[in-house]
């Protein structure tokens, strides 16, 4: 590889990591906008607390509360609108794969890295984890002082660096592929 060949790959890299972090703050965005929407409706609407225990796990000290079903669903909309911009704008990959064969894999690239989310959200959360957000601090008076809206995009943010990474190496492959595969025959 010369060393032009090297800086151009590097630049494509870097302007596809600046794009993704783009459509990652969209994302993050709407995720929040979500998680916000989510939470009050359920609040107001239905007297449900995001702290309130959803789902106790048996023969364990753990549960599943409310907040991690609010923070799934809000994922799940972002992850979404995320494939669709990446896909278009990112990563170009629209004319080289279908939809359908990428979002399998941007799909679970995304929930391993919600996996490891929803556990750095629930160490955030809870008042006796060494990483906990203080709830002196974050007391929930209001929006901006609201434990679970700042615990939501801290995740985000330490989860973003392996959603690009993985999403580049393996769910948007075959725009390098077939880019390869065009200057081959070209």
């Amino acid at each position: 590889m010369s060393p032009s060949d090297f800086y151009q790959r590097y630049r494509q890299s870097l302007r596809q990591f600046l794009r993704f972090g783009l459509v990652g703050g969209l994302g993050a965005l709407v995720n929040q906008v979500v998680l916000v929407l989510t939470n009050v409706v359920a609040r107001d609407g239905l007297g449900v607390h995001a702290n309130d225990i959803l789902i106790d796990l048996p023969f364990t000290d753990y549960n599943v509360r409310n907040y991690h079903l609010y923070v799934m669903i809000a994922f799940l909309v972002a992850n979404f609108s995320n494939f669709w911009f990446n896909r278009h704008w990112t990563f170009r990959s629209v004319r080289v794969a279908p939809a359908w064969r990428e979002y399998g894999p941007f799909l679970l690239v995304g929930l391993g890295a919600q996996a490891i989310g929803l556990v750095l959200i629930t160490a955030l959360m809870h008042p006796d984890s060494p990483i906990g957000l203080p709830s002196d601090v974050f007391d929930n008076s209001s929006g901006l002082r609201n434990k679970l809206y700042w615990a939501n995009l801290i995740t985000i943010v330490c989860v973003t660096p392996i959603n690009f990474v993985l999403n580049k190496l393996w769910t948007f492959r075959a725009v390098r592929s077939g880019r390869k595969r065009q200057a081959e025959v070209g």
